[in-house]
């Protein structure tokens, strides 16, 4: 990226709920000078939002662009050295902006938890992404950061130790926050997806399906049960066989299906193939319910309900009901509810030579609110600053992307990420 641009940072989706949180990141923690503008669809919102984060971000340019229109996200793309994008459904308004950006040279990243976007994007735009030395990061928030970091720290220390990685899971320990209209409005989307084209299924259920070069010979994915098995229920049966309720190896917890895990285990996929994580790499993800009988009825509880959500998602008359239900896109909490959330992950990683690892990543914000506009911030913020960051250009992850620069900006904004080796 040659060429001088207008812009340092384009914040597309700045009006909608993220979008309002991120923006309001950047006004208070991007460097002096920094050029950022904000887009949208609407002038009208886009003039009360900068008017609502007030002086800093007095002077910010305001566009105006509807992701469908191609030469105006063409003209976006070309005129700033990153685009941060809140507008989703990805699969349904994310890839012209994707294959601009590779076109032009632009820095991008994202929130997407879909999989079969983030497979089109591979598809669409690494090739040319690498060409123009374009970084194209998607999932830059709770999706998947906490899991690609988490992972990379313990791959790094084994790597230290002249090992590679085998067996690794993530166990979510804490969690206090909701999930973003968007989030679920792109699960809804991609959940209609699988159901109407077998393929699709197939693309949605293979855990290496982001890995470059698919699947390494020795390794293998959380699970492949229900590979067989057709449409949402092959999906639910392949979560459940992955991380059903089960007491915790070495403790009294009872775990269950993490939400997120189908999308972060191909994220971390993808990431361990362009990295080197090793051959006989695999992972997994799931949730902590607690010790005893309550942690045991607790995961059961919670279980049972997040597979009937998932399958609801996937049929006509449930969606309906499930849509009145959750959160709309757009729509969030309240400051003081967004004020009690956060989140702690640890995951716990077998070197290939027996040593073992464990990092933390942890953070006093709501996961997919006020956490995820931090690390979504931060990236935007990684990217135009450059230093340090990975000798790398394509279709990547947050590891492969951005790295130790994300690690460190993440520390300097109260976020807990920290690796230890583990005896025995």
């Amino acid at each position: 990226m040659t060429a001088e641009r207008e812009f340092d940072i384009v914040l597309f989706g700045a009006t909608g709920f993220v979008g309002r949180l991120t923006a309001r990141h950047l006004a208070e923690h991007a460097p002096s000078g920094t050029r950022i503008a904000l887009a949208g669809r609407s002038s009208e919102r886009l003039e009360a939002l900068r008017t609502d984060l007030g002086w800093a971000s007095a002077d910010w340019p305001l566009l105006v662009v509807d992701a469908a229109d191609e030469a105006a996200v063409a003209d976006l793309a070309a005129r700033s050295r990153v685009v941060v994008t809140t507008v989703g459904p990805y699969a349904r308004h994310g890839m012209p902006l994707v294959r601009a950006c590779a076109e032009a040279g632009t820095h991008y990243c994202d929130l997407t938890g879909e999989v079969l976007f983030v497979h089109r994007s591979i598809a669409a735009a690494h090739a040319e992404a690498q060409r123009t030395g374009a970084r194209i990061v998607h999932a830059c928030g709770f999706d998947s950061v906490p899991s690609d970091l988490g992972v990379l720290l313990c791959a790094q220390a084994a790597r230290e130790d002249g090992a590679r990685l085998g067996r690794t899971s993530l166990a979510v320990r804490r969690m206090k926050g909701g999930f973003s209209g968007g989030t679920i409005d792109s699960a809804r989307t991609q959940a209609i997806e699988m159901r109407s084209d077998p393929a699709l299924r197939k693309v949605a259920g293979d855990p290496w399906a982001l890995a470059e070069g698919g699947r390494p010979a020795r390794a293998s994915g959380p699970s492949s049960a229900g590979a067989r098995r057709p449409g949402p229920a092959g999906a639910l049966a392949r979560l459940a066989k992955a991380s059903p309720v089960r007491r915790e190896k070495g403790t009294d917890h009872f775990t269950g299906p993490f939400v997120m895990a189908a999308f972060n285990t191909r994220v971390v996929a993808r990431s361990a193939s362009l990295l080197g994580y090793g051959d006989g790499f695999r992972y997994a993800e799931y949730s902590d319910y607690g010790p005893g009988a309550r942690g045991a009825v607790t995961a059961s509880a919670v279980s049972a309900g997040l597979l009937a959500a998932l399958a609801g998602m996937a049929f006509r008359p449930t969606r309906s009901v499930l849509d009145r239900m959750l959160p709309a896109p757009g729509e969030g909490p309240s400051e003081e509810a967004m004020a009690s959330g956060r989140f702690r992950m640890e995951v716990t990683a077998e070197a290939s030579d027996g040593r073992r690892y464990r990092s933390t990543v942890a953070a006093p914000y709501d996961p997919g609110y006020s956490g995820t506009a931090v690390m979504l911030g931060q990236s935007a913020l990684a990217l135009v600053a450059g230093e340090g960051l990975p000798d790398a250009a394509g279709v990547l992850t947050p590891a492969t992307a951005l790295g130790a620069p994300l690690v460190e900006r993440l520390r300097a904004h109260d976020f807990t990420l920290e690796v230890e080796r583990l005896e025995g």
